[in-house]
This record gives structure tokens, sequence and C-alpha cells, in this order.
């Protein structure tokens, strides 16, 4: 199975951090400008994807959701999230950790396009 988001080992790290201390998360990526266009981390609840996002998958354990218009530039790549030192987005719950998540890509091979176009149960075909 292909997999159109992943986390670095660091990055899974801090998710796994984030929950002992939040409880349930959820991400976003909205591609917007400034804070939107890094992967942002929610409490379970604290935001509700629209009828304009599109679920990637998971990482972690948690929901990625990216918005539609975004998924559009980025549907040839796989996401992989990552950590790195520095300011991340103000409303993420990274930030007080002085880390932020990063969203890394890479292309996807001809035989993983044409999976994911047959996977019955790739989340981002729209109905």
């Amino acid at each position: 199975m292909v997999e159109r988001v992943v986390a670095t080992p660091a990055a899974l790290a801090l998710i796994e951090k984030l929950r002992g201390l939040y409880g349930p998360l959820f991400f976003h990526q909205s591609g917007g400008c400034c804070d939107g266009s890094a992967p942002m981390c929610f409490m379970d609840g604290e935001f509700r994807p629209g009828g304009q996002d599109v679920r990637l998958g998971e990482i972690g354990g948690c929901p990625f959701y990216m918005g539609a218009a975004q998924f559009e530039y980025w549907s040839h790549t796989q996401l992989i999230i990552d950590v790195v030192p520095g300011r991340g987005a103000s409303f993420s719950l990274e930030a007080p950790e002085g880390v932020r998540f990063l969203t890394r890509s890479r292309l996807f091979s001809d035989g993983e396009v044409e999976a994911l176009r047959s996977d019955p149960g790739d989340m981002t075909k729209k109905a």
C-alpha cells in the first residue's frame, strides 16, 4: 500500500510526546500563507476539516488533512512530515517545544501512481 503521508522518527517521537500532553491529535495543512503553509497539529476536535479538505492518511495514529487546492499541487508526491528546530506555527501544539513540523516530499514513482489510482481505499479520490 502506498501512503500519501508519512512521518520521520523525529516527528513520530514529537507526536507521541504531544499526545501524552494533550490527548488525541489532528493535523491540517491548508496551503494558505504564513502559519497555514506548514503542517499544524491540533487537539482532536479543536479544528474541523471542511468540505474543501482532503484526508491524506494518518501519521503516528493521527489523521492528516490538507486543503484540496493545496493537494492539487502535492498530489504527485509523498509528504514526509519532519520536525526541525525553530519557531513553528503559533496555533500548532509543538510551538512551545521550540521545534516545528515541516513538510518534505518526494515524487511518487510511476508504479506508485498506478497503485494509488487503483486503490479503492485511497481517501483522496473525489466522489
